[in-house]
């Protein structure tokens, strides 16, 4: 789950200074944090069901798909609220990786 945001993460490395206005913007604008959420969440189902068809191609998603799939989705937020918090001055690669290493079994 970890890598498949690489690419969701993508416009942050090639164009820093944009993906951070853009992200202090929508920090900022309570409309487009919402409609931010909103579409992330809308990713939920589909990593759900890719998750699920690496175990089982033919059953619908359980919880375990679902939860893991709602937990990237958070570590990617709280990545990129705390690297929109440093100004940019935080590796967001770095910030990701911390992020879904706390939630590996320890």
């Amino acid at each position: 789950m970890r890598r498949a945001l690489d690419t969701v993460i993508r416009p942050h490395r090639q164009d820093t200074d944009g993906a951070l206005a853009m992200s202090q913007l929508i920090m900022q604008t309570p409309a487009l944090c919402a409609r931010s959420q909103e579409k992330q969440n809308g990713w939920r189902p589909a990593m759900a069901q890719a998750l699920a068809e690496r175990d089982d191609p033919a059953r619908p998603p359980t919880l375990g798909p679902l939860v893991r799939a709602a937990a990237a989705v958070d570590c990617l937020n709280i990545a990129v609220n705390h690297w929109t918090a440093s100004d940019g001055r935080c590796d967001l690669d770095d910030l990701l990786d911390e992020a879904f290493a706390a939630l590996a079994p320890r």
